[in-house]
């Protein structure tokens, strides 16, 4: 079985629900975790409820890098943070991925510094998965969304790559056997967006390794219309955020209808079915992290305000893309590129 290093300084919530989330693992899997951060404060947590002790180690680590820090002066100044202490881990063999949710600069940063690129992939892609609406049987609820942030700018054929490594990456952990690729853009005919996106809407629907549905606007993202969705850093990362801060949004709306009025706490009842699945679908809990693609090994990124929950899961996220090899799967399709 893999082993999975997790940051357990980084994330708002760390180290308790960071430890919390592995101890739950531990209990209720054969994944093996190794716990990099302060071992005094990562022993205290584990003390404090059921663990297996026989699928967790500790690695001490004394210096953590805060969520605010400038990456790139933090990986100078904290050499011996937890994020880099796994990252080593990992790059020493000790363990086989990485799970952090912590500094997301610094967690891409320590990537590229300590992981290889594979052959053939230009930039790394930090990816992201959403709930969206499903419109054929089979399709997986949550879609791939890349990049979000590790390329601010790309170039066409960075934005081919991040195509096959999303798809890849589809295929082996979302078991779709075909998935529908899109192109995010300002309209849906070939030629919007400028030379960028209209060279890579051309050389995607060249491929024969990928099925390309062509253009997707905006609205198209909470769609079933693509499984994958490729787009810059830039853009990604403000669609993410914008992701995320219409589910808190709707989650106060809800709280706030509930507090002011009985009637509206009536309707709320009534309503209630469809609240819990609109909320299950804002839930980024339920698949805990997302992927950096295009290095050597795995690295899933949690969200910064991860709980017990959400560290379970990407610590099972991370032991699947092991397990299924996800980076084998992306340079083979790196290799087939044209």
């Amino acid at each position: 079985m893999p082993i999975i290093a997790v940051d357990a300084m980084g994330g708002d919530h760390a180290p308790e629900e960071i430890v919390r989330g592995v101890a739950d693992v531990s209990l209720n899997t054969d994944i093996d975790c190794l716990l990099v951060g302060d071992e005094a404060r990562v022993q205290a947590v584990l003390e404090q409820g059921p663990y297996n002790p026989e699928r967790i180690a500790v690695l001490h680590a004394r210096e953590a890098i805060a969520m605010d820090e400038d990456a790139h002066e933090a990986m100078q100044s904290h050499r011996d943070a937890s994020i880099l202490v796994a990252l080593r881990a990992v790059a020493d063999g000790r363990a086989d991925a990485v799970v952090s949710a912590g500094n997301t600069g610094a967690c891409v940063l320590g990537a590229a510094k300590y992981f290889r690129l594979l052959p053939g992939v230009r930039r790394a892609a930090l990816a992201c998965v959403h709930p969206r609406m499903t419109e054929y049987p089979g399709q997986d609820p949550l879609a791939l969304l890349l990049d979000v942030g590790a390329t601010v700018r790309c170039e066409a054929a960075e934005l081919i790559q991040f195509a096959l490594m999303g798809s890849a990456y589809a295929r082996r952990i979302s078991k779709v056997p075909n998935p529908r690729i899109g192109l995010l853009n300002m309209g849906r005919e070939d030629a919007k967006g400028g030379a960028t996106l209209v060279e890579a809407n051309q050389r995607l629907r060249a491929q024969p390794m990928i099925d390309f549905v062509g253009n997707v606007e905006g609205n198209d993202l909470v769609r079933g219309m693509a499984d994958v969705i490729v787009c810059e850093g830039y853009v990604g990362n403000v669609v993410l955020k914008l992701l995320e801060g219409m589910a808190e949004v709707l989650q106060d709306v809800v709280q706030a209808a509930a507090e002011r009025k009985l009637v509206w706490r009536v309707g709320l009842r009534l309503l209630s079915q469809g609240i819990e699945r609109v909320h299950a679908l804002t839930d980024f809990s339920r698949y805990g992290g997302s992927p950096i693609l295009g290095f050597d090994r795995l690295f899933i990124k949690c969200h910064g305000r991860s709980h017990a929950r959400a560290v379970a899961n990407a610590v099972k996220v991370a032991a699947k893309a092991v397990r299924d090899r996800v980076p084998a799967e992306i340079a083979d399709a790196i290799g087939g590129v044209r």
